[in-house]
């Protein structure tokens, strides 16, 4: 029953992220073309930076959906551990072109500006595309919010410190891009207002350099995070404790001297395990028992493999501490 509800749940989750993206390339696509005839209307270097800004996210959101969809592939005999840890590569590839494309072509743009700091031309315009990319990037960001607070109200976690722990690269990037792209909106704004109240080009050569730094940033700390995903990030402390306690709990089980839990994809880990069994089983009861274990923990919606080996002679056992406990992993 425990295991159904968390598969589920887990269901709802691929479901919710989904939708996530979904929303966020619409909204993205509609902003992309706006921002780009307005950039042309007006020739701001700000609505420049913010139209390559939107294209770079439009371009990502493809990438994210390919993540999803490749992800979600069912482990086969080339793939024992699934092909979750895909959803990594395709993250990595959007960030890589939030990088590129993004911030190279804002902050390239608002140098060449700062060299010819010519005027702008209609400002009404601009501001209303502002205005208009502003409500539709703050929709797509409310549904990544929405999405953020639940899951991280169910593992106990603020929603900023979930996203920087999350395994799910599709909601950090969406999450991250789309708070990056309204602080750049209110940059783009800024620049733009600066320069038709002074009549200095500069300050909207500045807002163009500065929304590209702001890009940078966000998409190092996505790239960062994706690679240490791809190299093998281990779980929380509180779910590894759970998983102790739960084998702890198996009638077969005397100790367990040895557990590690690696992600291969958003919410799946691979488990390997050390354990004494009661008793002194002969040869094939111990790899029957084995096996029989290693099935009931692959029966969790979290578990892509379990993998059990015996315990080396003397290896102390691991205890688990009652007070760390983590809501994804039922006792």
């Amino acid at each position: 029953m425990m295991n159904r509800m968390a598969d589920d749940g887990m269901q709802q989750s691929r479901s919710a992220r989904l939708l996530t993206v979904l929303i966020a390339f619409a909204a993205n696509l509609l902003i992309a073309i706006a921002k780009t005839v307005a950039a042309v209307v007006t020739g701001s270097a700000s609505m420049v930076a913010e139209a390559s800004h939107s294209w770079a996210d439009t371009g990502n959101e493809i990438f994210l959906l390919i993540a999803e969809s490749r992800a979600a592939r069912p482990s086969d005999a080339a793939h024992p551990f699934g092909y979750g840890r895909e959803a990594y590569v395709w993250s990595m590839f959007a960030a890589f072109g939030l990088f590129a494309v993004g911030a190279g072509v804002s902050i390239w743009h608002g140098v060449q500006q700062l060299r010819t700091a010519d005027d702008s031309g209609d400002y009404l315009i601009g501001y209303i595309v502002l205005g208009i990319a502003f409500v539709l990037e703050g929709t797509s960001f409310l549904q990544a919010l929405r999405q953020t607070k639940r899951e991280a109200k169910r593992l106990g976690l603020r929603p900023l410190r979930y996203i920087e722990r999350t395994s799910n690269p599709t909601l950090r990037a969406v999450f991250v891009e789309d708070f990056a792209a309204l602080i750049g909106l209110t940059i783009a704004a800024l620049g733009m207002a600066l320069h038709q109240l002074t009549g200095n080009a500069v300050y909207d050569a500045l807002g163009s350099i500065v929304v590209g730094l702001l890009l940078v940033v966000i998409a190092l700390f996505l790239i960062r995070r994706n690679r240490e995903f791809l190299i093998g990030q281990v779980v929380r402390p509180s779910m590894r404790n759970s998983v102790l306690t739960s084998l702890l709990a198996f009638p077969e089980v005397d100790t367990v001297t040895f557990l590690h839990l690696e992600f291969v994809g958003a919410d799946r880990v691979f488990l390997v395990a050390s354990v004494d069994l009661v008793g002194n089983p002969n040869e094939r009861d111990l790899a029957r028992q084995h096996q029989a274990i290693e099935d009931r923990l692959e029966a969790h919606p979290m578990i892509e493999r379990a993998l059990l080996t015996l315990s080396a002679p003397a290896a102390p056992p691991l205890l688990p501490d009652a007070t760390a406990r983590d809501p994804r992993w039922p006792a």
